[in-house]
């Protein structure tokens, strides 16, 4: 085994056997304690452990990797995921918080007053929780993959029974203090390699600063150096977008807007005793998802100078390790076109620059695990990101299964069905809706659709066309009733799956601006899904009775501002 399996193996079973102690220790016992960690969560501890929720596989692995390969277009992932959790906690957390349940199909049942309203918000959540939750074992499947030398499909089950474990047994109690613990872990290990790679590259120890830097001993500017490379290897420049304004709006705003829908993160809102305290909670979550975010564009830009600096033109019996090692997972492959025995790595533009074919295909979601890799740092770092790595993905995993086992056990078979079920019972049917949301989790992460941040802007699409809409009507019109709502969940959800699996699995080869409708990707079209749910959702209510007088002061209520120290109480059911 060598120095880096060392250093990694170490670094991963310490967490995790802090993450199971945590699990262990804050074993939930009740359904309250299960569904919203009993409301004892301190702000802080909240904040951090939301953005442990929020920073998936998808910021920490696969984001800065995307970016370095897309560039500037890769903004819409920073402008999309930021922004969208801003919308969230000022524009809808309160609001959802006030109402006092536990989930968004609770909200929906009851604001729309009807069980089939409710049941349709269940299989929209699922429907999105399971989308996303499948980028994040893809991303478990990756660290291990390399770092353990095992294929992609047994790293995705090693991270299975880990989350089962502490997910089954903790509840939101359990997942929320471990969050709390992973926040720590990748944070620390997406700061520390940043920040010696910028020491390398520009001399500054503020990644931020150095990525606008001039490289050390020249007057060259990191960024120009880093066009420069691009263009003259058949690339574009990495300043330059291909978006159109359209696209990238419509891109942005589907990220943006669905962040506002993920039920997961709307869930940490009710874990605080107070709404003073969710308030609190939401700007400490602000500022740690900051810390991350406002780095990942200089960790892309760092990654791709060193790749394109370090394998150009290199033969390859002389790789370096790193590159060998991630051959092995097959997420880095090299076909000799030209038989010269080197590495070369050009763009599209390279036939009409008089360079050879590309012979390098490299996995995006690898590029910030193997960056460490790639610019020397001691094995400790390396191994310390990829446990950082296991973190972003496990937190938001364990997340996501709580919410589709709370939809199953609670909105689903407790309040549809069985109104009458026991909370020993409730939980033990939550229980087990977790287990087999793991097993369901485990096959998707094995047979992903697309990279990991590409996966989970589908889920953020599927959210802003689904769950947008109707708790933007619910709270801010009294007019719309459950049939408007229903109609505009079902079509406008129906709308963007079906776009994107068309594009995405049954006609690939078509997934290009000349056939996307509007010119509009699959990624961006969960904004045109939204409007066509508040357009259809609109028409319907217009011919359809108003809803119940009780539903107006329901609204009100909801709208009405908190008196200070003013608690709402959350019944375990």
């Amino acid at each position: 085994m060598d120095p880096v399996q060392v250093w990694t193996l170490g670094i991963v079973i310490v967490t995790f056997a802090l993450y199971i102690g945590i699990a262990i220790w804050s074993r939930a016992a009740s359904t309250g304690e299960f569904f919203v960690a009993g409301k004892g969560v301190p702000a802080v501890a909240n904040g951090m452990a939301t953005a442990a929720d929020w920073m998936s596989a998808a910021s920490f692995i696969s984001m800065a990797g995307i970016i370095s390969f897309a560039g500037r277009d890769g903004a819409k992932y920073l402008m999309g995921w930021t922004g969208g959790y801003v919308l969230l906690a000022l524009l809808l957390a309160p609001y959802l918080r006030k109402h006092g349940k536990f989930t968004v199909p609770d909200f929906v049942g009851d604001r729309y007053y009807s069980g089939v309203a409710r049941v349709t918000a269940v299989v929209c959540a699922l429907f999105v929780s399971f989308t996303y939750v499948c980028g994040q074992m893809q991303g478990v499947g990756l660290v291990f993959a390399r770092f353990l030398e095992i294929d992609v499909d047994k790293g995705v089950m090693i991270g299975m029974v880990i989350v089962f474990f502490y997910a089954v047994m903790g509840g939101m109690k359990g997942i929320t203090y471990t969050q709390v613990a992973q926040y720590c872990v990748l944070i620390f290990a997406f700061m520390v390699p940043a920040i010696f790679i910028s020491l390398q590259l520009t001399g500054s120890p503020i990644p931020q600063v150095g990525m606008g830097s001039q490289l050390v001993g020249s007057d060259v500017y990191l960024l120009d150096k880093l066009d420069q490379l691009s263009t003259d290897l058949g690339f574009r420049a990495y300043t330059e977008g291909t978006h159109s304004k359209l696209n990238l709006f419509c891109i942005v705003a589907a990220l943006m807007l669905g962040t506002a829908g993920l039920p997961h993160v709307i869930v940490r809102f009710y874990t605080v005793k107070s709404m003073k305290a969710a308030r609190i909670s939401a700007f400490w979550a602000l500022l740690f998802i900051a810390i991350l975010y406002t780095t990942a564009p200089a960790v892309s830009v760092f990654a791709r100078y060193n790749l394109l600096e370090t394998v150009q033109d290199m033969p390859h019996a002389e790789a370096p390790s790193w590159f060998t090692n991630w051959e092995k997972t097959g997420l880095i492959t090299w076909q000799d076109v030209n038989g010269d025995g080197k590495i070369q790595y050009t763009g599209d533009d390279a036939e009409a620059k008089g360079l050879p074919a590309n012979e390098l295909n490299v996995n995006r979601d690898i590029m910030v695990l193997a960056n460490p890799e790639i610019a020397q740092l001691p094995n400790w770092v390396i191994g310390l990101v990829a446990a950082g790595g296991l973190a972003a993905a496990l937190s938001t995993a364990a997340g996501l299964l709580l919410v589709i086992s709370t939809s199953v056990a609670h909105d689903l078979v407790k309040t549809t069905f069985l109104p009458d079920l026991s909370d020993k019972k409730e939980l033990l049917c939550a229980r087990i809706a977790a287990a087999g949301a793991v097993v369901v989790a485990g096959y998707f992460g094995m047979n992903p659709p697309d990279y990991v941040a590409a996966v989970v802007a589908f889920a953020f699409g599927l959210a802003a066309s689904s769950f947008f809409p109707v708790i933007i009507m619910g709270i801010f019109t009294k007019r719309m009733n459950r049939e408007g709502a229903v109609a505009g969940m079902i079509c406008g959800t129906l709308f963007t799956a079906l776009y994107i699996l068309y594009f995405v699995k049954i006609a690939p080869e078509k997934n290009n601006a000349e056939h996307w409708w509007f010119g509009i990707s699959p990624d961006g079209i969960g904004t045109l899904g939204m409007l066509i749910n508040f357009l259809v959702a609109a028409v319907v209510c217009a011919f359809t009775p108003k809803p119940p007088a009780e539903i107006s002061d329901l609204v009100d209520n909801i709208r009405a501002p908190q008196m200070d120290g003013e608690e709402l109480e959350i019944s375990d059911h």
